[in-house]
């Protein structure tokens, strides 16, 4: 799993471990981190290794893949939950490179090792998946370009390829890092969201996510967390 070492794609490697799933927390560099994570996974009552590979590095995912192949045994799920673009310092091309080019790289390498019936799942937001239709908070223009263009590649791949797709697509979650950061950098697009009523939390948005790896739905179902009034 990717972006597992904090945040919401922490809560999920939680949430697979608590349901019985082997899980491969990815890190960049906070091996630390990532390590904790392991440890509330192996509390929950799973198993978890921690791996260190750059997703937008050449060989980065097959790092990933291959490290838990060694481990495990077998891959069988993939979710695909790291993404950027807010963070200082980075260039202009960095959002595409992961959020589109280094999801679409996973996938491919993914599709050569996942075992029969094995599944990819993408995770997104509705400021992404709806960015067409959609205002997009301030400064958010480039995450929601890039993750829509990454949804979007990714869709035609398991079109052409066979890889069994599921996406999810979450609302603003409470408590996440875009959203402290998108409070400091536009409050009033984080109010407009709460206006609508509570923000999913952390632990629902896992739990979705979590539902996605088990669930038996077609290959590109969209499963959707919060935010009604864009479904409207």
């Amino acid at each position: 799993m990717t972006g597992a070492s904090r945040g919401s794609g922490a809560e999920t490697a939680v949430a697979l471990g608590a349901r019985g799933h082997d899980v491969v927390v990815n890190y960049r560099e906070k091996v630390r981190r990532a390590e904790q994570v392991c440890e509330r996974v192996r509390a929950a009552g799973g198993r978890a290794i921690a791996v260190g590979a750059d997703v937008t590095a050449e060989h980065g995912p097959s790092v990933l893949f291959d490290a838990a192949i060694a481990e495990f045994g077998r891959l069988d799920a993939v979710v695909l939950n790291a993404s950027g673009g807010l963070e200082l310092g980075a260039d202009e091309g960095y959002a595409m490179r992961l959020n589109r080019d280094a999801q679409v790289a996973a996938a491919r390498a993914a599709a050569e090792r996942l075992s029969p019936g094995g599944r990819v799942v993408f995770v997104t937001s509705h400021q992404a998946h709806f960015s067409r239709t959609h205002a997009v908070p301030a400064g958010y223009e480039p995450i929601a370009a890039s993750k829509l263009a990454g949804e979007q590649a990714l869709r035609e791949l398991a079109a052409t390829s066979g890889i069994n797709l599921r996406v999810v697509s979450g609302d603003m979650i409470d408590g996440t890092i875009v959203v402290r950061l998108l409070e400091r950098r536009d409050p009033a697009a984080v109010e407009a969201r709460r206006a609508h009523g509570p923000l999913p939390t952390i632990d629902e948005f896992a739990s979705a996510i979590a539902d996605a790896v088990e669930s038996d739905a077609r290959s590109g179902h969209t499963t959707y967390v919060g935010g009604a009034d864009y479904l409207g």
